[in-house]
């Protein structure tokens, strides 16, 4: 049995596959940067904060590490529905999402919070540093840099894990490909280009994050290592 390849099919389609590559990389980049803080005052809440505040940020981490993300994008929108708040697919979608990476994040970050050596806080309060001096320019900056290519790759895979929230209706690219798929009945070549397209965005991705480690991280940018 021979297949047939027909990708001129697609044309047609082209602008719609755009239009979900963009919505995809708008998810994830409002869920980057929301998940980022979110994550980050975890992990110091978990790091410096009082008894109760870790325990719930330890909580917190372990649901949402040890449960599917499929199961979260569903909580997150059918739940809010129930409650008598209705919000968009696409809402949904990037508060699912942040719940999701905040987690990652937040132990990502906490990683690099306790590879800050003592010593390192002893000699900053020697120096007259105050607490939040200290905090930003001893313990935080300095942590986020060395975990900083362990961030790059968790917010590549959130990008990639974006597909799922395809199940609640948002239109980004898998929801596209779908719909594009089932009017052509060309679903081999769909998925072909929509995966060509995923390693494309892929690659923006990183490359954006790594253009950014550059600006932010100056020692990196002269290790050249901002990855």
């Amino acid at each position: 049995m021979t297949y047939q390849f027909d990708f001129a099919a697609l044309l047609p389609y082209w602008h719609e596959f755009l239009q979900g590559a963009l919505l995809t990389l708008q998810l994830s980049a409002i869920a980057t940067v929301l998940g980022f803080i979110l994550g980050t005052l975890c992990a110091i809440g978990r790091a410096d904060g009082p008894r109760w505040v870790r325990f719930l940020v330890a909580t917190y981490v372990e649901v949402i590490r040890n449960t599917p993300l499929l199961v979260q994008v569903f909580i997150v929108y059918f739940g809010i529905a129930t409650l008598g708040f209705h919000v968009g697919a696409d809402m949904a979608a990037v508060i699912a999402l942040v719940v999701n990476v905040g987690a990652y994040t937040s132990e990502i970050v906490r990683a690099g919070l306790e590879s800050v050596h003592k010593s390192q806080l002893e000699a900053a309060d020697c120096l007259g540093l105050s607490r939040t001096q200290i905090y930003w320019h001893v313990v935080l900056r300095p942590a986020i840099e060395r975990v900083y290519p362990a961030l790059t790759s968790q917010y590549v895979l959130l990008m990639l894990a974006s597909s799922i929230t395809s199940q609640i209706s948002a239109e980004e690219l898998t929801a596209v490909a779908n719909r594009i798929q089932s009017d052509t009945f060309r679903s081999f070549e769909t998925y072909i280009v929509v995966g060509v397209i995923y390693l494309a965005l892929s690659f923006i991705v990183r490359i954006g994050l790594w253009l950014f480690g550059l600006v932010v991280f100056v020692r990196r940018r002269k290790l050249g290592t901002a990855l």
